[in-house]
């Protein structure tokens, strides 16, 4: 009898799952930060001050915190595939329900389900790690922390749309009617949605199913025969309680308080951009949705910046390198003039920095857990974005309430908390990523389906 092996991924299977893993993310990104670009005319629909609107932000991230926390044994239990489906039709469904919203308690309650967009991130990058560590392209193979980054540059491009989708659709219908830019954006994610269904599971999962079967017909030795086999860890423990053991455990703890500190910067500068350039540094409506377009392309620039650098130099090194220097160029553009100009140039090198690190700790974490906890590991710690955005919400929220001035509480809040988030990723263990070529397999007897 042969002995099994996972099946090799193919060129196209592999270019095909990199594209629509993009389009995907491009798209719960632009429903995400929809919300964020229209709180200002949401604000002004119903009626609400700046602190009550940053309140309902905050406890929208709260809601999203619990969504995105059950995404990962989800995945882990089901499978990447059907992982990336769910978080996409999540993504139709939170777009959907916010433009039939008729206050605060409803508000927070449907955009709560935009944890299931936000959460794509982790599926997809645990999904393209078990493809790419099996692809038979080459290309890729020596390059995925920069292939990867292209994936992650639909954070800036669906920055990108949302604000020019914004710009037209409050042009034709006038500000005041932000509802039909939320179900106007259903469509392009149910479409992605039905795209997701063609992707085949990754190898790995189907090799992590087969072991679970085995187990569960009383078979532990086989089971554990076969995990030896195909190279996997065999694992008895939930998934949850896996990324706490010893072997996983101190970067579960350094990965997620960065996160949560950087999400500081996330929430402040990305999320609430508008508001930071309108009221904290007096540029009208108008040119901030403009100035948001031109440095979100840059931030799209980062990602492929630091997803090539993090391949040469090390993902941790890149992801420290950026944040540290985000945070300093926030704090220029806030402690600066006012003067377009300079505000441009230094949110943009701002957002450069903030998101383009993300194309390195998206791939870098899921190269941290094993393949029967790798789901809930990456998305555990992208579910810490949630509680940094709640926290830094509310001291935001406090500092402005006791008339601190808004640039004042950024600073405090966005410009300090990136910085802070690349000084704790210095704490993280390196891993080394496996780039070399595909292993000749003889005669293998693939992984039950």
């Amino acid at each position: 009898m042969a002995t099994p092996t996972l099946r090799r991924v193919g060129v196209k299977e592999t270019r095909r799952a990199t594209g629509i893993a993009f389009f995907a993310w491009t798209i719960a990104v632009y429903d995400f930060i929809l919300f964020g670009t229209l709180l200002p005319r949401i604000e002004e629909g119903f009626g609400w001050d700046t602190s009550f609107a940053l309140l309902v932000s905050t406890l929208v991230s709260i809601g999203t915190f619990v969504v995105v926390m059950l995404v990962g044994p989800l995945v882990d239990r089901l499978g990447r595939r059907k992982g990336m489906v769910i978080s996409v039709g999540g993504t139709a469904a939170s777009s959907a329900a916010t433009a039939l919203s008729q206050g605060a308690v409803s508000l927070v309650g449907v955009r709560s389900i935009s944890g299931l967009g936000l959460a794509e991130q982790s599926v997809n990058a645990t999904y393209l790690n078990e493809l790419y560590a099996l692809t038979e392209d080459t290309k890729i193979k020596r390059n995925q922390g920069f292939v990867y980054s292209m994936v992650q540059t639909g954070w800036p491009i669906g920055a990108l749309l949302a604000a020019g989708f914004v710009a037209i659709v409050t042009a034709v219908f006038g500000a005041e009617n932000w509802r039909i830019a939320f179900l106007l954006a259903t469509i392009p994610a149910v479409v992605v949605a039905l795209v997701c269904l063609v992707l085949k599971e990754s190898p790995q999962f189907v090799a992590m199913r087969h072991i679970r079967k085995l187990r569960a017909d009383g078979q532990a030795a086989e089971a554990e025969e076969f995990a030896r086999a195909v190279g996997l860890t065999a694992h008895k423990g939930a998934p949850f309680r896996r990324i706490f053991e010893k072997k996983h455990l101190r970067n579960t703890i350094v990965l997620s308080l960065a996160w949560l500190f950087n999400w500081f910067g996330i929430q402040t500068f990305s999320v609430l951009g508008t508001t930071v350039l309108e009221t904290g540094k007096g540029i009208d409506a108008s040119n901030a949705l403009l100035m948001i377009v031109v440095s979100n392309l840059v931030g799209a620039a980062g990602y492929l910046t630091h997803g090539w650098l993090g391949d040469r130099l090390g993902r941790k090194n890149v992801i420290v390198g950026g944040w540290l220097l985000g945070g300093v160029m926030f704090a220029l553009m806030l402690l600066g003039p006012s003067d377009t100009g300079f505000v441009l140039v230094t949110y943009m090198l701002g957002l450069f920095f903030l998101l383009g690190p993300y194309a390195a700790i998206m791939f870098y974490q899921a190269e941290c857990f094993d393949a029967d906890c790798r789901a809930t590991g990456s998305t555990f710690i992208g579910a810490m974005s949630q509680p940094g955005a709640v926290i830094g919400g509310f001291i935001l929220t406090g500092l402005v309430s006791a008339a601190v001035p808004f640039s004042l509480a950024a600073l405090v809040v966005g410009a300090a908390g990136t910085f802070v988030s690349g000084l704790v990723m210095m704490f993280a263990k390196h891993v080394v990523p496996d780039r070399g070529e595909p292993a000749e397999i003889p005669a293998p007897a693939e992984v039950p389906a």
